[in-house]
């Protein structure tokens, strides 16, 4: 078509092209009653045509001065229009207009914007709008121009096409205007709310957040949603805004992190980010003044400019530090108790502050005062929890990104399968996972001989390998105690009889029950049986073959010299770490040890033993799953103190009769085959730790043969070294 200029004045101010009768047909869309042209990839414009002027407009459109700057033709040029059919949900949910004068000058006009909004939103109507395009229009007797600077559609996707959606009734309009502009908006509160966001939307990973869309969803529909919307419509609803929030959650999760992203990606103000410690003072006073001079710079501005101020976002890290409940701290200058004071004055006060939003992290949810967490305070309280398998690679790919697009990264790697591997991995912990990796990779490079010799970058790869060997190096402090469950059981699991056998699968059928059962969060087993009957290897080998991931034991050499009232903050802090992971098993080793029972008196702690009581009956938080497996030796002492009953199912170990040690032997292949028989019947009665530790000193022969021959089946115990071994344990 040729471009052509609109046919009169009052025609250029509508913001539509112009065609001819016969070919507006061209540009009609199906079930509608509209008819839109696509200029190129420039924008799109509604099409009528002209009644009351001249209908020689065959194969011409005309477009207003600006409709051709910004398509960047001339009167007579010819182009390429074509019919433009709106895909679904195509309504624009926000429109961000920047306007200013057609002829400037030193003019000043004050413009209503809701008043301008409604009047825009019926001119408008089922009218596209591009972001970048500019648009003239008449109000109360001046000629403005607006640009559009964003064109919002609920739920779009981001791509390479141009932000494009129609007006309509719900259209929510935002208006600004530059400084020398001399337009002054008033009754535009929505203007400061609704851009209190940098973009549109977010893409957490780009931002280095992995991991935590579920939590930043929850953060952004109670903190800030409702800033998003017109405050009529927070009026309406009789509502006020969040003004503040708390993250906790383990170490290494990402508090600090999303809160630091949270802080980068709103408009306005820079955030202040205060750590708890850095605003005690020493001098009395001075803390409270620091706390007030936080929020010093947000009353200015709710003073000097009302509903148009800013956000302002005050970030506390470990805010445990600076707000523990008051009385709890007996320092005698009562400073703790002063800065409660003063934040919940400043939060939730007389005076109370709307423009604030207060973001305070911490490990210890359980040591911050109950009145900063109530409604109109912290009221929003987040859990950043530890990242399942698909948040983990997520964090594995930002932290890999940049090697991957470098080519350091070793095409054997697979993310995927580390993510697997990882379980109950902190961000912080994947991220040292990299870290451990990458230095296997320089260590390859380097020449410990000659530090000065130049490295070949492009031979720097990162493999699979590198990432294995970190594993083994970055050890998740929720992760399972593999070390520890492994020298539970040092000379390893033989097959040693049915009954073994018979409780090692009804402990595997229990770790089953605990994974998929609905109603049994909790699960509890006893092992008892004779000490050194293998009671704690058959529970590591359980806690190693669940793939749980966290598996940690408890036992008494742990916390040797530990007074009690330690002993059993030790024990609750393994239970509040297990009820963090969504599958755990906690293993009570030696309960009797634990409990410090002396068989004289008897005595015991009655401390540990009410807390090990509580923890076996309390049942974890929803969607954590917990498998405790205690073992004992004193299985009459624990029934008399009602701890056999805090268990749900008890199994007896027994020592090994004839036929087992048979078994045990022969696997071991130490005897000579018609010395097995014998040297069985011998160990008749005899627990398993014992058998093997016999085996050890037989094994060293008479005179301190060699034990590495006897074990590798080149040589054989002596039938009558063993009986003298024998002889000696039994008599000791």
């Amino acid at each position: 078509m040729i471009v052509t200029n609109t046919p009169a004045a009052d025609l250029a101010l509508t913001n539509l092209a112009y065609c001819s009768h016969a070919d507006l047909h061209g540009f009609a869309v199906p079930g509608t009653k509209l008819f839109l042209a696509s200029i190129g990839d420039s924008f799109v414009l509604s099409v009528s045509y002209p009644f009351r002027h001249s209908s020689s407009f065959s194969h011409f459109i005309a477009l207003n001065a600006i409709q051709r700057r910004h398509a960047r033709v001339s009167s007579g040029d010819s182009i390429s229009v074509n019919r433009f059919i709106p895909p679904d949900n195509f309504d624009l949910a926000l429109l961000t207009l920047e306007l200013e004068f057609v002829k400037k000058g030193n003019k000043n006009e004050q413009v209503d914007a809701v008043l301008l909004a409604n009047q825009l939103r019926k001119r408008f109507i089922n009218q596209v709008m591009t972001t970048g395009q500019k648009v003239s229009f008449e109000y109360h007797g001046n000629n403005y121009i607006f640009t559009v600077n964003q064109a919002a559609v609920e739920g779009q996707q981001s791509s390479n096409a141009p932000e494009r959606g129609m007006v309509s009734s719900d259209t929510y309009f935002v208006f600004e205007t530059s400084n020398g502009s001399g337009i002054k908006v008033i009754n535009q509160r929505e203007a400061a709310s609704s851009n209190i966001f940098r973009q549109k939307e977010f893409n957490l990973q780009s931002l280095g957040i992995g991991g935590l869309s579920a939590e930043f969803a929850d953060i952004f529909r109670r903190a800030f949603a409702s800033r998003v919307f017109p405050p009529h419509v927070t009026n309406k609803l009789g509502i006020k805004h969040v003004k503040g929030m708390l993250l906790f959650g383990p170490p290494g999760t990402g508090k600090t992190l999303m809160a630091r992203q949270i802080g980068k990606m709103l408009n306005g103000r820079e955030p202040k980010i205060v750590n708890g410690p850095e605003v005690l003072s020493k001098f009395v006073g001075e803390t409270e003044k620091n706390v007030r001079d936080l929020f010093a710079d947000a009353e200015n501005d709710q003073r000097t400019r009302g509903d148009e101020s800013d956000l302002h976002v005050i970030i506390f890290d470990e805010i445990d530090a600076i707000c523990k409940s008051r009385g709890s701290t007996r320092d005698g200058t009562g400073v703790h108790d002063s800065i409660v004071n003063q934040l919940l004055t400043k939060i939730d006060g007389v005076e109370s502050l709307n423009n604030v939003l207060l973001i305070g992290m911490t490990n210890r949810k359980d040591l911050l005062d109950e009145a900063l967490l109530r409604p109109g305070r912290l009221e929003v309280q987040i859990e950043i929890s530890l990242p399942d398998e698909n948040g983990r690679l997520q964090i594995l790919q930002i932290h890999t990104n940049k090697m991957k697009e470098n080519s350091f990264l070793a095409p054997d790697v697979n993310l995927q399968e580390l993510a697997a591997r990882t379980k109950n991995y902190s961000g912080a912990e994947l991220e040292g996972v990299v870290k451990s990796a990458v230095s296997y990779a320089l260590n390859r490079q380097l020449s410990m001989d000659d530090l000065t010799k130049p490295v070949d970058e492009e031979s720097i790869k990162v493999t699979m390998d590198d990432f294995l060997n970190a594993l083994h190096e970055i050890i998740p402090a929720f992760g399972a105690s593999t070390d520890d469950l492994e020298r539970c059981r040092l000379n390893g699991m033989v097959e040693c009889g049915d009954r073994n056998k018979h409780i090692y699968d009804r402990a595997m059928l229990l770790v089953e029950q605990v994974k998929v059962s609905k109603g049994s969060p909790l699960v509890t087993c006893l092992l008892e049986g004779p000490s050194g009957s293998g009671k704690s290897a058959l529970a590591a080998t359980v806690g190693i073959d669940s793939d749980f991931p966290y598996v940690k034991i408890v036992s008494a050499e742990a916390m040797i010299g530990l007074h009690e009232s330690t002993k059993c903050a030790q024990i609750v802090k393994v239970f509040e770490d297990a009820y963090k992971s969504p599958l755990s098993i906690i293993i009570l080793d030696d309960i009797e040890r634990l409990l410090e029972y002396v068989a004289i008196g008897p005595r015991f702690s009655n401390l540990v033993s009410q807390t090990l009581m509580v923890l076996l009956k309390r049942l974890p938080a929803k969607g954590k799953k917990l498998l405790v497996i205690g073992t004992t030796s004193e299985v009459g002492f624990l029934d008399s103190v009602g701890i056999c009953g805090a268990f749900s199912v008890t199994y007896h170990v027994p020592t090994l009769k004839t036929d087992d040690a048979k078994k045990v032997l022969t696997q071991l292949n130490v005897f000579a085959d018609d010395d097995i028989d014998v040297a069985a019947e011998a160990l008749n009665d005899m627990p398993i730790k014992k058998l093997y530790m016999l085996i050890e000193m037989a094994a060293q022969g008479e005179r301190g043969g060699d034990s590495e021959a006897i074990y590798s089946g080149k040589e054989k115990i002596k039938i009558s070294h063993f009986y003298d071994c024998l002889q000696d344990i039994v008599r000791y």
